[in-house]
């Protein structure tokens, strides 16, 4: 059986999340408040397996009852009902420890889905919430992209023929005579590279080749 304690400050609402929730199978509702001192209270008596938390308003002091609800019970699930689907605000929630989110779209069959989804250990976000994680993991990919191209075209061909050398294990020496260079200034360029990257080791270096398809693996 999942275990699920459910809080909703606002009566109403919670009436009608626990007539839902109750008529899921392999279910067991423990309790139903709508106060947070009388949820506190549930939490320390019962072993609840999944905890929904519906938020009409994502405040700091909400947020805190997440991260305060994972510090003291880590292995209870929560599963945030909320109608706000503002994507900030939303991955606030992530952060706190909610490992669930479902937002105003989200139907009877959305919250069957989560409860199983949750109890056998993965996170459950409804469709629009994953649309907008998917959207800000694509931005973030394309951010780092335009990164590395600004740092990358702040090499100079000679510090990129350099660093390609350098990756196939040729010693400043072997650089230095293919390159018809000195060794102290095969050295320099190295120094120049890790400063112009704002990296603090060769295996940083390496890294930055690797993923710029400087170097080959």
């Amino acid at each position: 059986m999942i275990n699920i304690g459910i809080y909703d400050e606002h009566r109403l609402g919670l009436e009608g999340t626990y007539k839902l929730v109750k008529e899921i199978t392999d279910v067991t509702v423990l309790f139903a408040c709508d106060d947070k001192a009388s949820c506190k209270e549930k939490l320390k008596i019962h072993q609840v397996h999944l905890l929904l938390l519906t938020m009409h308003e994502i405040s700091v002091k909400n947020l805190n009852l997440i991260i305060q609800f994972n510090i003291n019970y880590p292995r209870m699930k929560i599963l945030v009902i909320s109608m706000i689907d503002n994507e900030e605000i939303i991955l606030k929630t992530i952060k706190a420890g909610a490992k669930g989110f479902l937002g105003k779209e989200s139907d009877f069959n959305d919250l069957v889905e989560a409860i199983y989804t949750l109890r056998n250990g993965h996170d459950y976000f409804g469709k629009s919430i994953t649309q907008l994680l998917v959207n800000r993991y694509i931005k973030n990919l394309n951010d780092e992209e335009q990164d590395n191209n600004a740092e990358l075209n702040s090499l100079s061909e000679r510090q990129i023929e350099i660093l390609k050398m350098w990756g196939k294990s040729y010693s400043n020496q072997e650089i230095a005579d293919t390159l018809f260079l000195s060794v102290r200034t095969v050295e320099s360029h190295k120094n120049h590279i890790m400063q112009k990257l704002n990296l603090k080791s060769t295996v940083d270096l390496v890294k930055f080749g690797i993923k710029n398809n400087i170097i080959e693996i």
